[in-house]
């Protein structure tokens, strides 16, 4: 048995950079991750640096769903100040790049719903430039004819998600951390006025946790008889062959899900919240009609990539919340237990929810401007 000052439960963006915020500050911290670092939905989502409302849900879940969401604004946006130095801070290429994210429509219908979302947007400190069918050609020649509009963000990007939990793990170690991955699944139990994490490889005790295991936080929160409303959905994401420099931003469809960015090598990503199927030892995996009716709204996009092979296309779960907003803060009724939970943009938000939840744990205030108190857990 191994104590410690905290324990991280959670071996992606979330957890490696809480036990990398934490270390740096001097803290005594141990991480444990069932599999392999970053084996999950940090590694397999597209790398997407987001900060608009999500269009989808702002058509759909309306306009007082997009008034609350709008709160989370400025958290996204101080996460993406992080992000603009992290490379530097971590001392590593982590393949970040900051195009600006272009949200596209095809009719006047489209039109007035970006509109009227860069207006919430705008209300809240979001950067958004609105463009007509000229600006659109002069910022993207490579769109379709059929586009007619959009609405820049400037402050958007990419980076790679298969170097950045890694690159968190290795520099929380160089700051003293401790990290114990392919642990197997941990249990979290209250004894004694401290918390006991058991793996199949080890138990370690302190008085202070934070879970920050994604989709599988919320087994670990009934654990402690704390239910919340986290929830868990199978999405996809496709790959194209290298190709020459031709998408410059992080393209979004307002009509239908689509979102495309061009990685530094060349390679096409393809996603847009597709969902894929669960099979029967439940694991996500490609869903083969939603697959095609992706690359068919790419291709109409974009329709210079028509003649690229695709690579490889892979499903994956993704957080999510009903409301959208993130869950972070110690739990009610289980004081010393804190989570680090960001539905649908947790590789966005990751650094911010990580260096805010490290505050968090030692007594202090997180050292960004974003409605902390909103983002609060609440048994549901």
């Amino acid at each position: 048995m191994r104590v410690d000052e905290v324990i991280v439960v959670g071996g992606g963006i979330a957890g490696c950079a809480t036990a990398y915020y934490l270390a740096r500050d001097g803290v005594a911290v141990t991480l444990v991750e069932q599999a392999g670092l970053s084996g999950l939905a940090s590694s397999a989502n597209a790398g997407s640096l987001h900060a608009q409302i999500p269009h989808d849900p702002f058509r759909n879940l309306g306009p007082e769903w997009a008034q609350n969401y709008a709160q989370a604004i400025p958290f996204y946006m101080a996460s993406l100040d992080i992000w603009r130095t992290l490379e530097a801070e971590l001392g590593t290429d982590l393949e970040i790049g900051f195009g600006g994210g272009l949200l596209v429509g095809a009719t006047e219908a489209e039109m007035a719903e970006i509109a009227a979302k860069a207006q919430v947007e705008r209300a809240a400190g979001l950067p958004m430039e609105l463009l007509d069918s000229r600006s659109l050609r002069e910022h993207a020649p490579y769109l379709s004819e059929s586009l007619i509009g959009g609405a820049l963000c400037p402050i958007e990007g990419k980076a790679n998600p298969m170097l950045v939990a890694p690159a968190f793990a290795r520099a929380a170690q160089a700051a003293g951390a401790q990290i114990a991955s392919y642990s197997g699944p941990a249990a979290l139990r209250r004894e004694a006025g401290a918390y006991t994490v058991t793996t199949d490889t080890g138990r370690y005790t302190a008085d202070r946790i934070v879970i920050a295991a994604g989709s599988a936080s919320g087994a670990l929160t009934q654990s402690l008889g704390v239910t919340l409303g986290v929830q868990a959905f199978p999405i996809q994401v496709s790959v194209t062959e290298p190709a020459a420099p031709l998408i410059k931003h992080l393209v979004y469809s307002a009509g239908e899900k689509l979102t495309m960015k061009q990685t530094r090598a060349g390679s096409i990503l393809i996603g847009g919240g597709w969902s894929a199927r669960v099979d029967a030892e439940g694991r996500p995996v490609v869903d083969v009609e939603n697959l095609a009716q992706n690359l068919s709204l790419a291709r109409a996009a974009v329709p210079a990539i028509g003649g690229l092979k695709l690579v490889r296309s892979w499903a994956a779960f993704v957080n999510g919340t009903d409301d959208w907003l993130p869950i972070l803060g110690e739990l009610p009724g289980a004081p010393g237990v804190f989570l680090n939970y960001v539905p649908w943009m947790g590789f966005t938000g990751g650094p911010a929810a990580a260096r805010a939840i490290a505050s968090m744990v030692q007594g202090k205030a997180p050292p960004m401007a974003a409605p902390f108190d909103a983002f609060r857990p609440r048994a549901g």
